[in-house]
């Protein structure tokens, strides 16, 4: 299953690229891409867990599974309420993985893997909860190699690479009824007649979305399952462009979301190969609800735009986004390791420049930073709530947060007990944070880039400075967290292209002046063929 997923990724990417044409041409002519979005992921991961699905009025369930060596079709008008149900094993089963490194974001976990393959140690990513890479599961398949290899790496200082053990008593299974007969199949295949699926988590109807295309249950890596959404990317594009952007957002703001969501599904369908789908449907990736949301204008937008992908050389971009920037974008290695993107640097997010040079006016310098961020005029987030933010975190609470991260990623500090100073040493032209120090009773330990969001609870973006409080008494009480934005603030701001467009920017050129030098093309019909 793996092989053919790779092969077709493969084929699908080569028709992204070798199928571009100008975006004046056809598209309303380009054909369409089926992708798989895993819309539940970690089913199973708790014993009380349901999930419901449901058809539409007037429709019908068919379900699809192996029974035994027999392949059955069944038909209900009935919501069928999918339940697990703990199974004991035969004997205790360990399993185990050789874990090289933990880290918040696919971005910077990819920059690892590929670090490591390059060493020549096969890897693969994974998200168990945060992202993962692990040994290859198939190459390190004994205890001993896996031990073997761990020797090597910690001897070589990677001191956080760890053996994940786990002894299996009991396993999940998923069981469903239909008919008064239960089944637990592992693969199950649900799709309608009208290719609507309601899907429920909760026990309350209101809460339940609605899903296009088909559906399969499969198991992950995990030990327990996923619930995957089987649909043609532009309809996937009306279950993302309502959540991310907004229904309200005026037409050119959501037609340039509608190129870039267009385009970063896309480029991006390698996420979850280990787990045999290729985006999931929350920030991870991007939000995709279903059809819920869907508007008149959010379809429109989405309609105008069929087939547009924003490139650069030819090639399509990493279209990254966030909700703001703060006031500067981000260049991609001020968040993530990585080479950087040409198209991805510090811009000022503002409709004129003139309210800052960056290249006279280093945001990289602490002074100059923190004058930039009393700023609050002019900026194209100026009246957004999170454009600023300032939040005061006790010396108590900063200490859990770091406690928890640092043994989530196995690190010795994980044991400190005293923060004694905490300080920003290291900034990026944008004004990111690149490394920040934290002195302990144990010693002094680095939290870089986008870790530092991981770290800690305050902060919502890395675009902050830090001011020691004593509240009156002559000890460190804790610290203010200073700063601007929400999320990584690269690529497009969201409340940014808003504001341009309602000052009458088009579509083009706000991905212009967010993303420079790229184009906007329309993807051949060639990309069919990978259907």
């Amino acid at each position: 299953m793996k092989i053919i997923w790779r092969i077709s990724y493969t084929v699908l990417t080569t028709f992204c690229l070798l199928g571009l044409t100008g975006a004046s041409g056809p598209a309303s002519k380009t054909k369409d891409v089926e992708i798989s979005v895993g819309i539940v992921q970690r089913f199973g991961d708790q014993p009380t867990e349901t999930l419901q699905l449901e058809p539409t009025k007037g429709d019908r369930l068919r379900l699809k599974f192996q029974d035994g060596s027999t392949q059955q079709t069944l038909v209900t008008t009935k919501p069928v309420k999918l339940e697990v149900l703990m199974q004991a094993m035969p004997a205790a089963v360990v399993k185990e993985r050789v874990v090289l490194g933990t880290f918040r974001t696919y971005e910077t976990a990819e920059d690892s893997a590929q670090k490591w393959r390059d060493r020549g140690i096969e890897v693969e990513i994974a998200q168990p909860d945060r992202w993962q890479v692990w040994a290859k599961r198939e190459v390190y398949n004994t205890p001993l190699l896996r031990r073997l290899l761990l020797q090597s790496v910690q001897a070589a200082g990677q001191k956080t690479a760890f053996v994940d053990t786990q002894v299996l008593q009991n396993v999940p299974r998923v069981t469903w009824q239909v008919d008064g007969k239960r089944f637990s199949p592992d693969n199950l295949e649900i799709s309608s007649d009208k290719n609507l699926i309601r899907v429920n988590e909760s026990k309350k109807p209101e809460k339940a979305h609605l899903y296009p295309g088909r559906m399969k249950l499969q198991p992950n890596a995990y030990g327990d399952y996923t619930l995957v959404n089987e649909v043609l990317l532009e309809t996937y594009l009306r279950g993302v462009v309502p959540y991310e952007i907004g229904a309200t957002a005026p037409m050119p703001a959501m037609e340039a979301q509608a190129i870039l969501a267009r385009t970063y599904a896309l480029r991006n369908l390698h996420r979850f190969a280990i787990d045999g789908y290729q985006l999931c449907a929350d920030t991870h990736c991007q939000v995709y609800y279903g059809l819920n949301g869907v508007t008149p204008n959010t379809d429109r937008a989405i309609a105008t735009t069929r087939g547009m992908v924003l490139t650069y050389k030819n090639q399509l971009v990493d279209a990254l986004y966030s909700s703001t920037t703060g006031g500067v974008t981000a260049s991609f290695s001020d968040v993530w390791n990585g080479d950087d993107r040409p198209y991805l640097q510090p811009i000022v997010d503002a409709p004129s420049h003139d309210i800052w040079n960056l290249s006279g006016q280093n945001l990289a310098d602490e002074n100059q930073f923190q004058q930039f961020i009393s700023l609050k005029q002019g900026f194209n987030e100026s009246d957004r709530d999170l454009f600023r933010w300032r939040r005061e975190t006790s010396l108590k609470e900063i200490t859990k947060g770091l406690q928890k991260f640092l043994k989530v990623k196995n690190s010795p500090y994980a044991k400190f007990q005293t923060i004694r100073e905490m300080k920003v040493v290291e900034r990026s032209k944008s004004g990111r944070i690149l490394k920040l120090d934290v002195k302990t009773d144990i010693g002094t330990f680095s939290l870089h880039k986008d870790e530092v969001r991981s770290a800690f609870m305050a902060p919502i973006s890395t675009l902050f400075y830090l001011q020691p409080l004593n509240k009156g008494n002559s000890e460190l009480w804790g610290y203010a967290f200073v700063g601007g934005g929400l999320g990584h603030g690269v690529g497009l701001s969201q409340v940014g292209a808003q504001n341009l467009a309602n000052l009458g920017w088009s579509s083009p050129k706000i991905l212009q002046f967010y993303y420079p030098g790229t184009k906007t093309q329309i993807l051949g019909n060639g990309i069919a063929q990978t259907n």
